[in-house]
């Protein structure tokens, strides 16, 4: 009987190890990834969310803001709309940069009084915090 040179054995050994490392990998990290947030376009009101990542477009007028709400429901990046008279308050989806979006935002409505976004320093002067505020969380609103 004639023995099989190494590499013709080892090769497919090596392949089938990798090939197995790859796909447990893959697994490991579909386990420990969040979970992909809700996204809910429905406008809700504003009232009792304190929001601590998020873009605000501040419109002259309701009647601008009303106006306004489909074209921001539609928006891919929008995962939560919230309304409070004559502004619409916008919780991104994840990975987002807010800054860019804002003024994707502001170019779009021209008509707007302001476009803000709110991140962990505003969420401070808004509550008038003299320490860090806490970690915003990945939904965006404490």
């Amino acid at each position: 009987m004639a023995e099989k040179p190494l590499t013709r054995v080892l090769l497919p050994v090596i392949a089938l190890a990798l090939a197995a490392g790859i796909g447990l990998a893959f697994f490991i990290a579909a386990l420990v990834r969040p979970p992909d947030l809700p996204v809910d376009t429905n406008p809700a009101p504003l009232a009792g969310h304190t929001l601590c990542a998020a873009v605000v477009v501040t419109f002259l007028s309701e009647e601008d803001m009303r106006a306004a709400v489909p074209s921001v429901r539609a928006d891919p990046k929008a995962r939560r709309v919230f309304l409070e008279p004559p502004s619409v308050s916008l919780l991104a989806v994840p990975g987002t940069d807010l800054k860019a979006w804002a003024q994707e935002l502001h170019a779009r409505y021209r008509g707007a009084e302001r476009v803000t976004v709110i991140d962990s320093e505003t969420t401070a002067a808004q509550l008038k915090l003299t320490a860090p505020p806490p970690k915003c969380p990945r939904e965006g609103e404490y």
